[in-house]
């Protein structure tokens, strides 16, 4: 929990003002409690679900050490490559736990997947089910799959994580469904035990869900009449969380509310998806101020983080709240947060206010415990920044801070 002792800002009681002075910025930290907490709630909002199997969405946070916190608070996961695949076999992760979604899975990851065993994979269009159906009989394996229903439902979130419309790459026309696990039922080597959809991120409102699930429903029982004994549907995830002091969030016990009881109706399984929601507020961003200067009357504020470390407002225009770890009301000025990139995007907030700013200064970036460090790249050779857990009241090193002879290692000077 982040607050203020002594007007600091501390994490879970840990300075970040120490943190930031021992492992340099920029530099990412996580609560462990905050985590553990999140999950819990999701546990209970649904424990009236007969059969309920929360998967962590790995894309959202992939530090092995979160993942591991998460295996051991009896969670499974949603993955997305072969990388998180390997990921979670570091850490031994029940396979029974395991769905894999996404476009474009290769003849690899699906191999792969299916040597470990995983619950089933979300397919996402029938070529894609053709060649499960292909790769599974040359180990002689049987391929459990869902299909991804594309519900064409606006979840009322940013365009680009809107993943539930008819313009969507995403998931298969939900017109075409039947037709298709019509011919699943027919393939020797895949087996149809799931419905999934997954409309979106950041959605602060349970109708769009509900509207899924109504479509979700309907084909579910078209299925049971063909015999197709579909036994879990799966809804994704997408639930949003609090990026500014305005956003009303959704409890996840109103929202279980919205699910529950259908699901039990239907005597089948439940598969939740959720990401950010686990980890979004859970973790932040530390940044030292470089310089400060003055353009034709717009004061800025020049940081060593930048959207190479945290994409989201770049690629968005997301919000972030941001402030001084030593901060008072007295003094303020209004500044755009900007990084290093050579850039104009490169704005980290705009019309921030920051009290007598000097250079060294640490700034703290909330809620980028969500696409944040996964998302980081080295554009400009920019080396990725560590990543910090702080775990019963102690700051420890989770990732290293990457070194510039790492970024250069596998270039091959001709």
């Amino acid at each position: 929990m982040l607050e203020r002792i002594n007007n600091k800002v501390h994490l879970d009681k840990v300075s970040l003002e120490e943190v930031a002075k021992k492992f340099g910025t920029p530099c990412y930290v996580y609560s462990k409690s905050s985590i553990v907490r999140e999950f819990i709630d999701y546990k209970e909002a649904f424990s009236e679900c007969t059969d309920v199997k929360i998967c962590y969405s790995v894309k959202a946070n992939s530090n092995i050490n979160i993942l591991k916190t998460f295996k051991e608070l009896g969670a499974g996961f949603d993955i997305v490559s072969l990388g998180e695949l390997e990921r979670l076999k570091l850490i031994n992760a029940d396979p029974k736990k395991i769905v894999f979604s996404g476009v474009a899975k290769s003849d690899e990851e699906i191999l792969e997947s299916l040597k470990y065993g995983i619950l089933f994979f979300n397919v996402e269009s029938q070529d894609e089910l053709e060649n499960i159906n292909l790769l599974a009989a040359k180990i002689n394996k049987v391929a459990n799959i869902s299909l991804r229903v594309n519900p064409d439902i606006d979840p009322k979130t940013h365009p680009y994580i809107s993943t539930g419309l008819k313009s969507s790459k995403f998931g298969i026309a939900v017109d075409q469904a039947l037709e298709i696990y019509k011919v699943s039922k027919n393939l020797k080597n895949v087996n149809p035990i799931g419905i999934d959809a997954h409309i979106g991120s950041q959605i602060l409102d349970f109708q769009p869900f509900s509207d899924s699930l109504d479509r979700l429903e309907e084909l579910f029982n078209k299925l049971r009449e063909l015999s197709i004994n579909i036994e879990y549907i799966d809804i994704g995830g997408g639930l949003g969380i609090k990026y500014s002091d305005d956003d009303i969030i959704p409890s996840k016990k109103d929202f279980a509310k919205r699910i529950v009881t259908k699901i039990n109706k239907l005597k089948c399984g439940l598969v939740l998806e959720p990401g950010r929601s686990l980890v979004g507020n859970s973790g932040v961003l530390l940044t030292s101020v470089v310089y400060e200067k003055n353009n034709y009357g717009k004061d800025f504020l020049i940081v060593d983080a930048g959207m190479n470390d945290i994409l989201r407002p770049s690629l968005y225009d997301a919000y972030h709240k941001i402030e001084k770890v030593s901060d008072c009301t007295e003094n303020k000025k209004t500044f755009d947060i900007v990084g290093p990139i050579c850039e104009t995007g490169d704005v980290l907030g705009r019309d921030v206010q920051i009290n007598n700013p000097k250079k060294g200064d640490v700034l703290v970036i909330n809620s980028a415990g969500a696409y944040g460090h996964v998302m980081s790249s080295n554009y400009n050779s920019k080396p990725k920044a560590p990543e910090v857990l702080i775990d019963d009241g102690k700051a420890k090193l989770i990732k290293k801070r990457e070194t510039i002879t790492q970024i250069l290692e596998n270039e091959i000077i001709l």
